[in-house]
């Protein structure tokens, strides 16, 4: 059984990832194997996300049969993945044959061998950001050490997540900028109208639509490129 230093040890390989250049998926990727070989006991271990909308995708795992059991719980909306994410922030299950907590989930997960699942919730102080998922297929039962190695990773997978999202959203924001900033200029063009107004314009258009801003002037945008290629034809 790995000991404090081994764990810190993989913990800091794997914080590396954060600081490189890489993309989310390359990031969960490593948290999720080295979480397989580190914690005790589970051999299957896969990272869930929580889209804007409320759809739950796995986006990390190490094997298929991870994304099976991930998908099985989704698609019925029941298990300790989803509890975990919505309700309480760990959700144990040390013996899937004689558990009657998840009906329709455990009799289906135990025909594909599942004996033990751990799921935790992924956070940050603003919002859940998904869920770190661990399967065990050799037996049941979970050791005292894997949950603390386990909350340890999701600690970890929590700020990858909020980093990568933060990146995310403000790139959205800088090129909604970009696109709301060209299509003030070519509403001043058009009308000869101050900037004020022009955003005005935009504003007053997306509220009558029950559009966002962005869309609004992306389509302008669009339009006004369709009329120049018109024009040089």
């Amino acid at each position: 059984m790995p000991g404090p230093t081994e764990v810190a040890t993989v913990l800091t390989e794997a914080a590396k990832t954060i600081d490189h250049p890489a993309s989310l998926d390359e990031t969960l990727d490593a948290v999720v194997h080295a979480a397989r070989d580190t914690i005790p006991g589970f051999e299957h271990v896969g990272i869930s996300i929580i889209h804007r909308n409320g759809r739950i995708e796995t986006k990390a795992g190490t094997d298929q049969l991870v994304w099976e059991l991930d998908e099985l719980q989704y698609s019925i909306n029941q298990g300790p993945c989803v509890d975990a994410m919505m309700s309480e922030p760990i959700m144990y299950l040390e013996d899937a044959r004689h558990d009657h907590r998840w009906p329709d989930y455990l009799p289906k997960a135990v025909k594909k061998g599942l004996r033990a699942q751990l799921a935790l919730r992924l956070y940050n102080d603003e919002e859940t950001l998904g869920g770190l998922n661990m399967y065990r297929t050799a037996s049941a039962g979970i050791s005292p050490e894997a949950i603390q190695f386990a909350e340890l990773f999701a600690t970890h997978a929590s700020i990858a997540l909020g980093r990568k999202r933060f990146e995310h959203q403000l790139a959205e924001a800088v090129a909604s900028r970009q696109v709301i900033g060209t299509a003030i200029g070519i509403l001043m063009q058009r009308y000869q109208i101050t900037e004020d107004r022009a955003f005005q314009f935009l504003v007053r258009t997306s509220k009558t639509s029950n559009q966002k801003v962005r869309v609004i002037a992306q389509e302008l945008i669009d339009s006004s490129n369709d009329r120049f290629t018109r024009h040089q034809s």
